[in-house]
């Protein structure tokens, strides 16, 4: 599959810019097809986002007021936080948006960044490197005063569960953007709020056409694997420490998995996150499975071996014991900074593992079979 739909959508799309006719209703409700938290209607000289509280049912965790940047602001506004849109320039805190950005063409609008060690976007250090983009620090304790003298738009994070606020910042009268998207009960859902970023930068047709080819991909994916009937049971991931964390079943591996065709020993589970659980207990419940599959961070590719190094137990898998373990580099792959908003890509991977021999897909892009 060559996704020829996408490379004909990307290359008529080539700035960003310009109004969709994607209101529906009364012509001021964005509707969204996947997408739970975010709320967006449109009215006369303003739009209003809200963004609903994942961590508590019927609380919001965020309104936004969106103003256009070239119109006079409204005399009455409702209560939440003026932002003056397209931004034109931002803070960004994360690797995943950073590299949405550079997706949608809105590099330019990337003014500083945080973590710049978990940034393995190479333009993005160059960019520090030459002065354009500002080193704003940790994430957690950020230099404020090079976020103040950078006097940005906003400030693009994420937010967390009893996270007790974001500090200093809340004091600086810079908009928060709480990009909350990883919360979302689906590999789609989590993918659309591309177009939420999509309205903020001024770049909603590029953002709303990425997002249907996203989605077209998505769903063929899974018709051909569901045409392909059952597919092998999965493991995943590996101990870290003294615990295992496993996805649980409503998380977006978990789903994903199940959207492959995969057989998963805990896709009944209710969870939308990963459960902590023993290495014994995992043996126990997943040991049998026939592929495994996990994320490791490395400077050179792992060999099936050097599991044991890490723990001798792993030889008793089955998966382990006929080869078919497979390793993502996140060190050496862009798996942080692609799959959270191209899940189609590694649906696709896991297809392919999942269902050896299976034609007419593209080649493994994350997951690598480990040497022995």
């Amino acid at each position: 599959m060559k996704y020829l739909s996408e490379l004909l959508i990307l290359w008529a799309l080539l700035s960003c810019g310009g109004q969709a006719s994607r209101f529906q209703g009364d012509g001021d409700s964005l509707v969204f097809k996947y997408a739970t938290l975010p709320s967006i209607v449109e009215y006369d000289g303003y739009t209003m986002v809200t963004l609903a509280n994942p961590w508590k049912e019927d609380r919001a965790l965020h309104t936004y007021v969106l103003v256009p940047r070239d119109a006079q602001m409204p005399v009455h506004l409702p209560k939440g936080t003026v932002i003056r849109t397209p931004l034109q320039k931002a803070v960004v805190f994360t690797t995943v948006h950073s590299a949405l950005l550079m997706t949608l063409g809105c590099q330019d609008k990337i003014a500083g960044v945080a973590d710049l060690k978990y940034i393995k976007i190479p333009w993005i250090h160059e960019q520090v490197a030459s002065g354009r983009i500002v080193d704003c620090g940790d994430g957690m304790s950020p230099v404020i005063e090079k976020i103040i003298d950078l006097r940005p738009d906003a400030i693009l994070l994420s937010p967390f569960e009893n996270s007790g606020g974001y500090g200093k910042l809340e004091e600086i009268d810079i908009p928060l953007v709480e990009c909350a998207e990883y919360m979302e009960v689906s590999p789609l859902a989590r993918a659309e709020w591309m177009r939420l970023y999509g309205l903020l930068f001024g770049c909603q047709v590029k953002a709303d056409s990425l997002f249907a080819v996203v989605d077209q991909n998505y769903q063929a994916l899974r018709k051909k694997a569901q045409q392909a009937g059952q597919g092998r049971s999965v493991v995943v991931d590996k101990q870290v420490g003294s615990v295992w964390y496993v996805p649980g079943g409503r998380s977006t591996i978990g789903q994903m998995i199940k959207d492959a065709g995969g057989r998963y020993p805990w896709t009944a589970d209710e969870h939308s996150g990963s459960l902590s659980l023993p290495f014994e207990t995992v043996l126990e419940r997943a040991g049998e499975a026939e592929v495994w599959l996990f994320r490791y961070d490395s400077d050179q590719p792992m060999r099936r071996g050097q599991l044991l190094d890490e723990k001798e137990g792993y030889s008793q898998f089955q998966a382990f014991q006929t080869g078919e373990v497979y390793g993502c580099n996140v060190r050496m792959s862009h798996f942080y900074e692609e799959s959270p908003f191209r899940p189609d890509w590694l649906l696709n991977d896991f297809i392919q593992i999942i269902h050896p021999g299976i034609d007419q897909i593209e080649s493994l892009k994350y997951y690598q079979k480990l040497e022995p």
